[in-house]
């Protein structure tokens, strides 16, 4: 009897675990860890193989770290970050400290992929994560209660429901709050003492926890947006700021959308021929920097256009292309897909696109057959 049991409960878990693997296949998008789990297991490899020191609490040497996220031939990990290195390694040595990481920047300059890179590489689990809105309580940020146990058994530590920065604080892990600014300064506040002390008070119990070696956490903010509220003096005191700002280099931008395309939709995607990408990148420089490389000033509207978005257009233009084309991504494909960014309610965004078109687009369309279907489609969707 006990045999047959036995045998039923390891039937169900092997069903369970087969589940959970072919959900996890079926993710849209698998946190870092999961995604580039070939690199990190090569990185600790090259670590324990050059007798690399590695901080309490990390997975991989500080160097290791840095490899993962610009990437290192020789140690076949791929660049996942482009922007600023130097704030990358700024990055690691705030995190090997006692002070917090706050990356700061306008939208869309991928503040939370680094985040994630850096979550994944130093900890190997970058889903302990809070997200900061209008709708964060102090328990997203410290621990809530099991109400059924809570009446039944009174305060306890089964009866605890502990937050991501909790499960961090006791695994000695590295836990994300991201946009920190969208949640009310009381909420914010609730980090303080846990950044200070390394320590989270749990009254209802007179008992505390502490964070184990390797605990830290990386917030992210945008403080510009609106909507957002500032963060205290004493909360600022907490974190070392890094700012990530917008990628300036045009074809280093191209590189990054064609690479961010291949690994969205695979090598079989729409080809994007090489002129096509450049007047995306170049169309998103001018609205973003307010001025054209020929030093023509263009009036910037209020929608963020950022390379995050410029990647979402070239993936938009690509479905475009495959399902309503002829399979390869046409200026008329780039001309439709921006108006979903621009447009984002504001009609004085639209009068500025269609000054953009007019005054910029309309004369490198005389010159240049692209710019020309680019002008064409653009003219008929903004006047």
């Amino acid at each position: 009897m006990t045999h047959s049991s036995t045998g039923t409960d390891v039937g169900a878990t092997d069903e369970q675990a087969l589940a959970t693997d072919q959900a996890k296949a079926q993710e849209l998008k698998p946190p870092a860890e999961v995604r580039f789990a070939h690199e990190l297991k090569a990185l600790a490899e090259r670590d324990a193989a050059l007798g690399r020191s590695v901080p309490p609490g990390w997975n991989l040497s500080p160097k290791a770290v840095r490899e993962f996220i610009v990437g290192h031939e020789e140690a076949g990990a791929t660049r996942k970050f482009y922007g600023d290195d130097p704030l990358v390694d700024r990055a690691i040595v705030s995190l090997l400290g006692r002070q917090g990481l706050m990356l700061v920047g306008p939208p869309g300059t991928a503040k939370s992929m680094l985040s994630e890179l850096l979550s994944a590489a130093i900890s190997g689990t970058s889903t302990l994560t809070v997200q900061g809105s209008a709708g964060t309580t102090e328990d997203h940020v410290r621990y809530s209660w099991n109400y059924a146990l809570l009446i039944a058994e009174g305060p306890s530590r089964r009866s605890l429901v502990p937050s991501p920065i909790y499960q961090a604080m006791v695994a000695g892990k590295i836990a994300r709050f991201e946009e920190i600014t969208r949640c009310a300064p009381e909420i914010q506040d609730t980090l303080i003492s846990t950044l200070s002390e390394k320590q989270l008070m749990i009254p209802e119990l007179s008992d505390r926890v502490s964070a184990a070696p390797g605990f830290n956490v990386i917030g992210t903010a945008n403080l510009k947006d609106r909507g957002v509220h500032e963060m205290s003096a004493a909360l600022k005191r907490r974190f070392n700021f890094e700012t990530v700002h917008p990628i300036k280099d045009r074809a280093y931008e191209a590189e990054l959308i064609a690479k961010a395309l291949d690994t969205e939709l695979g090598a079989d995607r729409p080809p994007l021929a090489p002129d096509v990408l450049n007047l995306l990148v170049t169309t998103f420089a001018d609205l973003r920097h307010g001025a054209t490389g020929e030093g023509t000033p263009v009036k910037v509207p209020g929608a963020v256009m950022s390379t995050a978005e410029a990647v979402n257009v070239a993936v938009a233009a690509s479905m475009s292309a495959t399902y309503f084309g002829n399979g390869t991504v046409q200026p008329t494909d780039i001309a439709q897909q921006i108006a979903g960014v621009v447009l984002k309610g504001e009609e004085e965004d639209a009068k500025k696109m269609r000054h953009y078109v007019d005054s910029v687009v309309r004369e490198r369309a005389r010159k240049d057959k692209k710019w020309r279907e680019f002008f064409t489609a653009s003219e008929a969707l903004w006047n």
